[in-house]
This record gives C-alpha cells, structure tokens and sequence, in this order.
C-alpha cells in the first residue's frame, strides 16, 4: 500500500511517425531520446518524459517528433546513437540515465542542445561550468545527493540494529561517485559506531566475487550504491542477498519492488518528467546554457514487508510510519 500516492502517466507504445512524413512537415522539431537499457524497462520513464513535454505544450506527433535510440546495456554504443542524432541535426537530445551518454554527447556536439540525467555531478565530471549557469549546450537534472549516502545508512542501522559491520557496494570505474560514496558512508559509520567494508565492482561477475567476501569481511548488512550496473542487476542482487539472508538498502523504488528490502532515494519517475519539461522548455526558445541544472528535490521510501519477514526482521514503527511504500 502507498502513503502518498503520485500520479504517472506510463509509457505505451512509441507513436510512429514516418521521416516522410515529418519531411512533409518542416516546423515539427524532432527531439533525439537516448534510454541506456530498453524500450521495456523506460517504458514508464518515457511516460512521465512525455507528461513533461505535453506541460510545455507539445505532444508526440501533433507538433513534435521523438526519435528513440536505446542502448541495451551496451553503454560503448551510445556514442554511435548520439553520431546519428547529430547527422539527423535533431532539435534536442534527451540523455536519459547516463552519465557516459552525457560525456559522449558533450565531444558530439557543441551546436545541439542536451538535456541530461546523471546520478554524478555534473561540475565535476566537466558537463557543465556551475549548476546554476551551466554555459553551455548542456544542462539536465542529477538524481545523485550525497546526503542521502547518510541517510541511507540511519535506515538501515534503524532496521538491523544488532548489524556492526557494514559493506557498501560501488563500482570505481565512476569514481567521483564511488568516492564520494564511500566518504560520506565512512562519516556516518563512525558516528554510529560501525565497521564499513567497502566492496568494488563493475560487471555482473565482479559483483559475485565482491559479494562472496561478506562472511570473510563479517559483514551483516548490506547497502548498495547509485551506480546504474547494480540497478541493471538488481534482480541478481536482491536473489544473493535472499539465499544469505542479508539485510540489503538500495538508491531506487525499484530494488524494492522486485523483492529487495528498502529503498530509500530520488523520485526517478519525477526525474524524467523534468527531463521533458526542461526539453520543452528549450523548444520554446530558452538556452540551456541560462538553465540551472536540478538538484533532487522528491525523495521516496519504499519498505518490502514480505522481504522483512522472510529475514525475521521486526520494521520499527516509526520507520513504517515515515514510509511513502509498503509492499505486503
């Protein structure tokens, strides 16, 4: 059951618009969407991208065309997507979920306008020259908060309070991420007396030779980070964490409906509403260059009581209390 409920519009079936058509057409910009996975796993994330863009006026094909170009967890094919768009000299490119995509999309082009989405920061990584005057053709939205690293951490110490050691998984082929992780989650262990053991990895194989070194590290606990290859393998890690009987915290709503224990993090789905406001918006006339990059603003937590009865564990009141999701 949900405490508070958002609506979302989901994603059907792309509306198909012949190049001939839209030929015929030349006033109907086309936008360039980028998804890192598939059409099935966006389907609801281009809902909301296309709730976004009916809010700045513009509905797929009445006044506005998209051209989808997925990935499929091939992040070295995104760079040919992007090469397509630019030959196509589309209106806009939505990058949608990678950070890879946004740094390939800025060696691309310096003429198009990028809207992106990035779990990093996006001053750090060189997309743009602040968050509030991005200076350039790319601004976009960053679901990452360091905060919310903490945060995380009080959960599950909150849930499993006999866990003395924890492992937080990363991936340090994203380093600005996993570092900053890992020293935020450093800073909340010692303030609650806790042993953290960082874990590495950034394939599905690393993540099963990572994870087979809980017992030896003694760790009890789990809590995975933002990086997109564990949500890629979320079912895979929440199958381990079960067969262990690990209690397990995770960035994304996702994790927790397909089995995993809690999530706590950035609204993803308002994430990409945005993300068609703000293409929206540059349709309109407006240049990314003078709009701020957005920072996470809707936060949700979502509590699987099936998966916290299959470990014994008691959810304390409170924390049930303060949940936006109960899955029973």
């Amino acid at each position: 059951m949900r405490r508070r409920e958002f609506i979302t519009l989901l994603g059907g079936a792309a509306v198909v618009w012949p190049l001939a058509a839209r030929a015929q057409q030349p006033n109907v910009p086309v936008i360039g969407y980028i998804g890192s996975t598939s059409p099935g796993s966006y389907a609801d994330r281009v809902g909301v991208f296309r709730q976004g863009l009916n809010e700045t006026g513009f509905i797929e094909g009445r006044n506005v065309a998209i051209e989808f170009r997925w990935a499929e967890n091939q992040l070295d094919r995104i760079p040919a997507l992007i090469a397509d768009l630019v030959r196509q000299q589309v209106a806009v490119i939505a990058m949608a979920g990678s950070t890879p995509g946004a740094l390939a999309a800025k060696v691309a082009t310096t003429t198009i306008p990028v809207v992106f989405s990035i779990a990093g920061d996006p001053v750090q990584l060189g997309l743009v020259a602040s968050l509030h005057r991005p200076g350039g053709n790319l601004t976009g939205m960053t679901v990452w908060n360091a905060e919310l690293v903490p945060k995380r951490l009080d959960l599950l110490h909150e849930l499993v309070p006999t866990a003395a050691t924890v492992a937080l998984l990363v991936n340090q082929t994203s380093p600005d991420v996993a570092e900053t992780e890992t020293k935020h989650a450093q800073a909340a262990a010692d303030r609650l007396g806790l042993q953290l053991k960082a874990l590495n990895a950034s394939t599905k194989s690393e993540i099963d030779t990572a994870l087979a070194t809980l017992a030896q590290r003694e760790a009890t606990a789990l809590m995975v980070g933002t990086d997109q290859i564990f949500l890629d393998h979320r079912e895979h890690l929440i199958a381990f964490a079960a067969r262990y009987s690990i209690p397990a915290i995770y960035d994304r709503r996702e994790y927790a409906t397909a089995g995993g224990l809690i999530s706590y993090g950035t609204s993803i789905l308002d994430v990409h509403r945005w993300l068609g406001v703000y293409v929206g918006r540059i349709l309109k006339g407006e240049k990314p260059s003078e709009l701020p990059v957005m920072l996470p603003s809707k936060f949700e937590m979502t509590v699987n009581l099936k998966t916290a009865k299959a470990l014994g564990l008691n959810v304390p009141l409170g924390l049930l209390q303060r949940a936006d999701e109960l899955i029973e």
